[in-house]
Formats: structure tokens, sequence, C-alpha cells
């Protein structure tokens, strides 16, 4: 026996969980109810198959709209104001932010979400945990730290510091988990060395990344690695609207499990939206069973996946799995002279080079004509940068089959990044 939930078991209470949601969001709930009606799906009764079937999906574009026209949040509410104790948005990479209210009820479901991914990692009492992000009005971390300290974990905020103060923060206070996006984990790593900040990863055993693909893409994750050596790279992803979604596999790094005792997940042909079976890539779809005061119904997340083959997991687990963990944005694909590119399978590229330090993405020309120019900046100890740049074009070209242009700038000349990073840049037509 495994001591985890086969998938049976996790079936059944997902059901169980979406009758109780269902139940609990009809009355009140002016978004869903009508969608609900038109359903004919009976709330005490309903059957996770006939759900897939019958319930529409949610898209963000939906969200967005409703909470512009009933401004500031929306009718996606099941309860009275004075129910609501916590505020956040997204960050808004892709557009409108979206406004979300939760519940304490609802606030403590999703530190259960996070206390999954701190078992998962192997995180305990004798941790002490370091939180280098901004603590803005995005879910970001807040749930990650809250959940650590409601275990009562050490938990070392770094909201408001610099890269340095953070750096020393760490090393004086022997830190063994690190939190941040993968992007930060490689600039903190970049200002040590800039700056002959030693020690701040000595005690360090995880490097937990989220907000960004980075953490499942082979080359980035043996980057961080590499900038961290002693810690072992544990990648995770959520959205705020969602919440904490999945955790790392203990036995294969880089894939994930989706937290299924919380959420009913659906991988669907983003085209057609029929459902992908085991081995195929597709759309996640997300159902929130715990999130009662703003839930999300069948909500296509826009994020790509694998579904891993069928069977119970190496650790174990019977939970969803997937493969490569979150490859990249649906709605980020370009098409640059009839070729599909994903930012991430760039990323995987570029971060094959350690010569590169940091680098931008611009795309330009009408759609299926695209062209993109890479523009890169060098690590310190690179000679010469435009060398590097030739090399980067080969390998754009062998993986591609295109020609990328690439650019070397002097040291200094692109943005470093503390949370999502911006790296890619489009013009209206494309």
């Amino acid at each position: 026996m495994s001591g985890f939930p086969d998938r049976p078991s996790i079936e059944q209470a997902q059901q169980e969980r979406l009758r109780v949601l269902l139940g609990a969001m009809a009355p009140g709930n002016r978004f869903y109810a009508p969608r609900l009606a038109a359903s004919g799906l009976k709330p005490a009764s309903a059957m996770l198959e006939e759900f897939s079937k019958r319930f529409s999906f949610t898209l963000k574009s939906e969200v967005v709209e409703d909470q512009r026209a009933h401004p500031p949040y929306g009718t996606n509410l099941t309860f009275p104001m004075e129910k609501y104790s916590r505020y956040n948005q997204t960050s808004a990479t892709t557009g409108t932010p979206m406004r979300w209210l939760d519940t304490p009820e609802d606030w403590r479901w999703m530190l259960g979400n996070w206390q999954e991914v701190y078992r998962a990692a192997g995180v305990g009492a004798a941790d002490r945990l370091f939180f280098a992000f901004s603590f803005g009005p995005f879910l970001g971390f807040w749930t990650a730290f809250e959940a650590a300290a409601a275990n009562g974990w050490l938990c070392l905020p770094g909201g408001g510091l610099s890269s340095v103060a953070r750096l020393r923060m760490m090393r004086d206070n022997a830190v063994t988990v690190l939190c941040c996006t993968p992007t930060y984990a490689l600039r903190l790593a970049e200002v040590a060395a800039e700056e002959k900040i030693t020690g701040a990863g000595d005690a360090l055993k995880a490097v937990i990344v989220a907000g960004e693909p980075g953490g499942s893409i082979p080359s980035t994750r043996k980057r961080i690695e590499a900038a961290w050596p002693k810690a072992r790279v544990v990648d995770h992803h959520g959205m705020t609207e969602v919440g904490p979604v999945s955790y790392e596999c203990p036995k294969r790094p880089g894939v994930l499990h989706v937290i299924e005792t919380s959420y009913f997940a659906e991988v669907i042909d983003p085209a057609t939206g029929a459902p992908v079976g085991p081995g195929g890539a597709g759309e996640l779809v997300l159902t929130t069973l715990g999130r009662f005061g703003s839930p999300l119904l069948r909500y296509r997340t826009g994020d790509g996946v694998r579904r891993a083959s069928g069977g119970v997991c190496a650790c174990g687990r019977s939970e969803l799995a997937l493969e490569g963990g979150i490859l990249g944005r649906t709605d980020d694909m370009i098409l640059v002279r009839g070729v599909n590119v994903y930012p991430a399978a760039v990323e995987e590229v570029v971060r094959r080079m350690s010569e590169v330090a940091e680098y931008r993405v611009e795309v330009s020309g009408a759609r299926g004509l695209a062209e993109m120019r890479v523009d890169i900046e060098c690590a310190v100890n690179v000679a010469d940068g435009d060398a590097v740049a030739r090399r980067l074009e080969d390998e754009l070209r062998a993986t591609f089959n295109l020609r990328v242009p690439v650019k070397a700038l002097p040291a200094g000349a692109l943005p470093r990044f503390e949370m999502k990073a911006k790296r890619w840049f489009r013009d209206a037509k494309v």
C-alpha cells in the first residue's frame, strides 16, 4: 500500500466536493446561477462525467468582462460582501488585471494546498524559509508564507529589500528554503557574484519556484541548480484566480502533480474542447472544489500541459501528473514564418548557454509572417559577446529551422526581474 488515495477514491472525493460546491453556489452566485440552470445539473446528484459534458467552459475573457461590467469585483460572488476578508489581483502581464476576493474558509483551503507543496518538497519544522517577493496585491507567495507560518516554521519576509539585503539576510539566518520566481533565483545568484557576497546558499537545501514555467524547463532548471549547488529546485504552479494548483513529484523532477483533492482537472484539445487522453498534450481546465466564495468551474487556464501515462506514479501517487510541468501558455504561441514558436521553447535554447545572463525577444510584422529577434546580455566574464550571439543563432536555427538574428548588448542594457519576467515584446500586428 502506498498510503496515497487511488483513482476511485480521488474521483469519489471530487464528486462529493463538486456537489457541495454547486449546492453552496446555486442560490446567490449571479455569475454561475444561470449556467447551472442551463446545464440542467442537480447539485445534490451531479456526476463528474455529466458535469464535464453539460457545464460550459469558463473563459478568462468572460471573467474580465464581468468585472468590467459590474465593477470592481463582478458577479462571481457567492456570499454577501461582509463574508470576504482577502483581496488579490492578477499581475496583468497579458491584459486587464482580475480582482479576486476570498473568505477566511477559502483562504484556509489554499493554505492547505500549499501544505501539499511543502510535504512533497520535504520542508519541515527545522527549516528557515525566505520569501523573496514583494508581497504586493497579486497572490504570489502570500499563501506559501502563511501556510508555513501556520505550521510554526520560521518565515523570513523579503518584501521591500534590495537583492543585496536579501542575500545578506539569507546568509545571516542560514536560510534553508528559498521561495521566488525562477528568474529571480538566477538574479540573486548573479548579484551575489557581482557584489562578492558569499555564504547565502551555504545552508540552502531547496529553491521552490513559481510564477513562470522555468522550474520545469530543463536548461533553466540546470542553471538554477548550478547557481545554488547545494539546493534542489522544486517547481510549483498556481494562479491568482484558482489558487495553488500543483506540486512537483518527489521522484520525477519536472513532473507536476495536480492537487486533485482540491481541483477537478481536465486536459482538453484547445481547438475542439474534446478531452485529451493519457500521454496527450492540451490545455489544462480546472474547477476549484474548495474556493466557494469566488469559484471557477471548468476554467480554461490557458496553460499548455502534457498528461503523463496513466497508472500509479513512481512516488506512489495517483493524482494527475503533468510531464514537463507547464509547457507554456496557449495564447503565447506565435507563428514565425509558418513555424509555431512558444516562449518556453526559446528559453530552453537560450538557457543552455551559460554565457547568456539575460535576454529579450522582439517580434514584429504581420501574423504568419512575423519576424523574431533576440537580444542578449552576456555574463561579466565573457570577452566576445558577438561570438556568443552567433552560436545562439546557430542553436535557434537548429531547433526551429528558422534564422533568428541575435544581437549582443552591453552589460546592464537589459532589465532584471523580481517577479514575473517580461522578456517578449510584440508589435500590434502580431
